[in-house]
């Protein structure tokens, strides 16, 4: 029988983007999986996301994705809620996408708008609108336009969660007056006061986003060093904005390791990620570093550049 807590209300606190730990043959690292969803849940934080860009969702099958959800899902076994992304080039494989990671245990699915094909505003209304239909699970938005090529407006934001048909954003745009504006539009609507939530994706901004009223943190470094993020979190909740600031500096130099790769060699994407599970595994909770193809992985000089960034923020 499944297990509660489905997402009702608002959601607060850190909840990462967990990594895909993968085998040295790049299939699904199972154990690895289990290590880093306990490290987590033993720091504290208040969810789990499955299948966000930290996840390289894009890069696995359908098998993995939800062979992912359902490891992350038995280690939760309800403690915490458990969100899973849905993206793709359409909205009928986004619902199939969605109704799939229901169907695997998912608290609420994170769905962005179709990428590939350019969406007009009135199609992403269409979209969500659609894809919240298909489910019985609360629906999330997920503005990430570095990744679809297009940007979530805030009023077509505001206007989903007024009507009920998003419960929730995650808003990795980096655009700090436009998610301002969502919160604005939102509190006047009435959505928030019936629990809209609004989760940050910055780690290098949190500290700003809490203040401005966000409910809560998505860090993807937030797998290397969950208990930063959660010391953030709370410093901001009791109004300590020196602590939340100290804290938000140590982990902005520390996000520097996503910068250790060499972008002639390889992609920004394969550094960052490939520095997020090298870190892990130097940290002794996952087995291996590999990256799925065709991401490029780390030399060894860059493995080193990463511990330096562990021992720097007293991690190594």
């Amino acid at each position: 029988m499944r297990s509660e807590p489905a997402v009702a209300g608002v959601v607060t606190g850190v909840i990462p983007p967990v990594c895909t730990p993968l085998t040295a043959e790049r299939e699904l690292d199972t154990a690895s999986l289990e290590r880093l969803c306990t490290f987590l849940l033993e720091a504290g934080v208040s969810g789990l996301f499955v299948g966000g860009s930290t996840g390289e969702l894009a890069y696995h099958t359908d098998e993995v994705r939800l062979r992912a959800l359902e490891v992350v899902r038995g280690v939760a076994a309800g403690a915490v809620p458990v969100l899973a992304g849905a993206v793709d080039l359409s909205t009928n494989r986004v619902i199939a996408q969605a109704r799939a990671a229901e169907k695997a245990g998912a608290d609420a699915v994170v769905a962005t708008v179709p990428f590939y094909s350019p969406t007009h505003p009135s199609e992403m209304r269409e979209h969500f609108t659609a894809v919240s239909r298909s489910l019985g699970v609360p629906l999330w938005a997920y503005d990430i336009p570095g990744n679809v090529q297009r940007k979530l407006p805030a009023e077509i934001t505001a206007e989903l969660a007024g009507a009920g048909v998003v419960a929730g954003l995650k808003d990795s745009s980096g655009d700090l007056d436009a998610l301002r504006t969502v919160l604005d539009l939102t509190a006047a609507n009435g959505a928030r006061a019936r629990g809209f939530s609004v989760l940050t994706g910055s780690e290098v901004m949190a500290d700003v986003a809490l203040a401005l009223g966000v409910d809560g943190i998505v860090p993807g470094l937030g797998n290397v060093d969950p208990h930063g993020y959660v010391a953030l979190y709370e410093a901001a909740r009791r109004g300590d904005t020196k602590e939340a600031a100290r804290q938000q500096e140590r982990l902005r130099a520390l996000f520097g390791m996503v910068r250790v790769g060499d972008t002639t060699r390889i992609g920004g994407y394969a550094s960052a990620i490939g520095a997020f599970k090298e870190a892990l595994r130097q940290r002794g909770v996952i087995a291996h570093a590999a990256t799925p193809q065709p991401m490029g992985p780390l030399s060894a000089g860059e493995r080193h550049a990463v511990g330096t960034h562990l021992g720097a923020a007293g991690l190594a």
